[in-house]
């Protein structure tokens, strides 16, 4: 028996409203939330090294060995500096600039994501040692070139919510209380430093993108090429891992950062 078409302007049952997301739809939900599951995991880690970077000792150095023996001070390690964080803040304290973060890389997960329906890169051939230089370069610098787009238009969207985590976390080095919630600090930021407060460091932080963006690249090229042979049966298999491990430890430096 024939199924019935809709009525014009009805919509169809496997496209309307109430059918769902699609597929692409779904991997996209679920890639945000294990990006935000692994960001709220690695927080603590990213805490503490911000805090050190800045140069904040609240600890006295310990006196301890290296390899030859000599007496040396050791500045204190992870979880002496998170049990410190704990003592003041509770545990809640390591915690602490989470939310705008989280934020910040949903909106550059969903801004990667929009951009490639919007920009698609026409498909290539995989890489293979039959290439000569020139050809296969031509291909990563396409490539590349087409993602380094998208990473600049997701950190221009997310990093004023970098900004705003990064302060929220550096609040305790002088255990000041100016930015507190998301809305608090955009409010703090307008109007002590207009629009422009939410782009400071922004060229500095796309230039770091970029350069590590072209290295990884480069590098998962110069594997697959070279070190992969195309003799081998799972040679496109690994070189498509070689871009995933790639491609993830670059998400994960985005996120971090």
């Amino acid at each position: 028996m024939a199924v019935p078409s809709a009525r014009p302007g009805m919509p169809h049952p496997a496209t309307g409203p109430g059918a769902g997301p699609g597929p692409a739809e779904g991997a996209d939900v679920l890639f945000v939330a294990l990006s935000a599951g692994f960001t709220s995991l690695s927080h603590p880690l990213l805490y503490v090294k911000l805090l050190v970077q800045v140069g904040h000792e609240p600890l006295p150095p310990t006196i301890g060995r290296n390899l030859m023996g000599k007496k040396v001070l050791y500045l204190p390690g992870f979880f002496t500096y998170a049990k410190h964080i704990v003592k003041v803040d509770g545990k809640k304290g390591l915690f602490r600039g989470l939310t705008p973060r989280i934020i910040s890389s949903t909106l550059s997960t969903v801004t990667r994501g929009r951009m490639k329906k919007v920009f698609p890169l026409e498909d290539m051939e995989h890489v293979s040692n039959k290439d000569d230089v020139k050809t296969s370069l031509r291909k990563v610098v396409k490539e590349t070139s087409h993602e380094m787009l998208m990473q600049c238009v997701s950190r221009v969207i997310s990093h004023p919510l970098h900004v705003i985590s990064m302060r929220c976390m550096v609040q305790f080095v002088g255990r000041e209380v100016k930015y507190r919630g998301v809305l608090s600090s955009i409010g703090t930021i307008l109007k002590e430093e207009g629009f422009l407060g939410f782009f400071v460091g922004l060229i500095p932080h796309i230039l770091g993108d970029v350069v590590f963006l072209w290295c990884c690249n480069l590098l998962a090229h110069f594997i697959n090429t070279y070190a992969v042979d195309d003799n081998f049966n799972q040679a496109s298999v690994i070189r498509s891992y070689t871009k995933f491990v790639m491609g993830f430890y670059f998400s994960d430096m985005d996120s971090s950062c």
